[in-house]
């Protein structure tokens, strides 16, 4: 079995392995650079593993960044029924194009 680690990043967390390219909320990290995440949930290296309690200590991912993207439009609509009342909004979230290159 190989490596992987289960990372917590904007309240979702996600299940990734070295080579991963993952879609996560936006950082403050510009396109090239690299950024080491600690919120590590749990951490296997193929035999064991490893959970946290929030976070394993000591447990990295190293990341590195390619570029921001907008996320799918998220519709939102309201509406009162019998007084004609109707709101709609969309959103579209920032996310960050990552790939993994490390677990430590």
């Amino acid at each position: 079995m190989e490596a992987y680690a289960v990372l917590e990043s904007g309240g979702k967390q996600t299940r990734v392995k070295v080579g991963d390219k993952i879609e996560i909320e936006k950082l403050s990290v510009e396109a090239g650079q690299d950024v080491v995440l600690e919120t590590v949930c749990a951490v296997s290296d193929g035999t064991t593993l490893k959970v946290g309690t929030p976070y394993v200590e000591g447990a990295k991912v190293t990341l590195s960044v390619a570029g921001v993207v907008k996320g799918k439009k998220v519709i939102n609509f309201k509406a009162k029924r019998r007084k004609g009342e109707r709101r709609k909004v969309g959103h579209r979230q920032q996310l960050t194009v990552a790939t993994v290159t490390a677990i430590a």
